[in-house]
């Protein structure tokens, strides 16, 4: 028997949404069995995505705890019937790291992307070289089939921006992000470069928080912020040392737009933003 491979976040998330919406309606899993005429097992495999669910179910799920916000249960519905192997990611699938897969399928599906980078660029924007220099400070060290594996994927990330609808990514990036060397200044020029050229797209915003404009919440951490196509179906992404955490909660996704918010306040407007990654690019 092939072994089951391990649910993706989108997955898990499809079914800890339908867990929310159960709860919502204080249904223990005995009264939500008998409501829908299964047995127990069933929801809770289902709400802990240890077995899929069809579009179809979610709906009479959703209309049996009398969900009255039709968006978010069509999103839900939506969810269910994606299935795998069907994203340039899959062919990763055995080669990279889960939450990365995680973190690009988060990326494909959102409306909109909030980013926050303190110490180096997004990978979004990275352009190879960059990228290469990037993993060359992985701990331990990559092999040279690892980095081009990492890289090549970290590439193919970027056909993101370029699809015919990408999603509106604003990316905060402070001066430190900058001006950190990773390669040597040729291949910092040559990103900041890129950087410049993407900020230009209609569907990306750059701004630049400079060092003058002092300090800021979550100054340690890189975050990105994706809305999905309703409020209750965002996510926030944090950097961890080797991996990344996703955030669902309510209140969690409440304090990261204030977060957020706030650090917009701090930066400088678009414009000023590309005159600031010029000036360093000169003293480059």
């Amino acid at each position: 028997m092939p072994v089951r491979k391990p649910p993706t976040a989108r997955k898990r998330r499809l079914g800890a949404e339908l867990r929310r919406m159960r709860e919502h309606v204080g249904l223990s899993l005995t009264d939500a069995a008998a409501l829908h005429r299964v047995d127990k097992t069933a929801i809770s495999n289902t709400e802990s995505a240890r077995f899929g669910v069809s579009a179809d179910r979610v709906r009479v799920w959703a209309s049996n705890y009398s969900s009255p916000d039709q968006a978010y249960v069509d999103a839900l519905a939506d969810m269910a019937r994606e299935r795998a192997g069907s994203n340039w990611w899959d062919e990763f699938r055995d080669s990279i790291a889960s939450f990365m897969l995680d973190l690009v399928e988060l990326e494909h599906h959102a409306v909109s992307l909030r980013h926050v980078q303190i110490t180096h660029l997004p990978g979004l924007l990275q352009h190879e070289d960059y990228a290469r220099a990037v993993f060359g400070e992985a701990v331990p060290p990559l092999s040279s089939e690892a980095m081009d594996l990492q890289v090549d994927f970290r590439m193919r990330r970027r056909a993101l921006l370029d699809r015919e609808n990408p999603p509106d990514c604003s990316f905060l990036l402070h001066e430190a992000a900058l001006r950190m060397l990773f390669g040597d200044r040729a291949v910092v020029r040559g990103q900041l470069e890129e950087l410049l050229k993407y900020s230009e797209r209609d569907a990306v915003t750059l701004r630049v928080i400079p060092f003058a404009a002092g300090g800021f919440p979550s100054a340690g951490s890189s975050t990105m912020y994706a809305s999905g196509p309703v409020r209750q179906l965002d996510t926030v992404q944090i950097d961890v040392p080797n991996s990344v955490t996703f955030l669902d909660a309510e209140t969690h996704l409440t304090n990261y737009r204030a977060v957020l918010d706030r650090m917009e306040t701090r930066s400088l407007e678009p414009k000023q933003s590309r005159d600031f990654i010029r000036r360093v690019l000169h003293e480059l």
